[in-house]
């Protein structure tokens, strides 16, 4: 990945990164808003301090770490990626609450026109407030979108220091298993 000027990045604040669709995705992955990394290069999960690659194999979801810039692969094996929030910022904190909650009913109407199987809420305090559920946890939730589960994973930022990889990995792994993904014979995540 080519090293960007401190210009560059605050170039790409309130930027817009392109989701990674798919119809029949297994699981649609939510990250909270994009940083000013991916904002930038127009990756998701961009920042080399970012987790969510690492983990995502790790957990079984790829057979191999894809680089940000292999986002598109992820329809490959049936995922996808999008945000709660679609504005760039520095840091996540940066979003009002407001942003959240609309973002949440956004972010809703997608999942109700795609249809995935799990959406997967990358970072429980933002999946709390846009969805307005104060006592979710991490892990499945109660709450679906029409017949789509929701599973709440711990944010992959490398701010987030309450999870390491290997506990990150485990809980996305958790998440692969309900989905009834695993490796088929050419190493590849395919339905289960």
């Amino acid at each position: 990945m080519p090293r960007l000027t401190s210009e560059e990045l605050l170039a790409a604040r309130d930027r817009l990164v392109p989701d990674v669709l798919g119809d029949g995705l297994s699981v649609l992955f939510c990250g909270i808003n994009p940083g000013l990394m991916s904002a930038a290069t127009g990756h998701h999960f961009a920042r080399p301090g970012n987790r969510f690659w690492p983990v995502l194999h790790r957990s079984g979801f790829t057979p191999r770490q894809l680089k940000p810039s292999e986002q598109q692969e992820l329809l490959r094996y049936g995922l996808g990626v999008t945000n709660v929030a679609a504005r760039a910022t520095a840091r996540a904190d940066e979003l009002s609450d407001e942003e959240l909650r609309e973002g949440g009913r956004l972010l809703a109407a997608k999942v109700e026109r795609l249809r995935p199987r799990w959406l997967a809420v990358a970072g429980v305090t933002a999946y709390r407030t846009a969805f307005h559920e104060r006592t979710a946890a991490v892990g499945p939730q109660e709450r679906a979108i029409g017949e789509t589960r929701i599973w709440v994973l711990p944010n992959p930022s490398g701010l987030n220091a309450h999870w390491t990889v290997a506990g990150m990995a485990e809980e996305f792994a958790r998440l692969r298993s309900a989905a009834g993904l695993g490796a088929d014979d050419d190493g590849l995540v395919a339905p289960g």
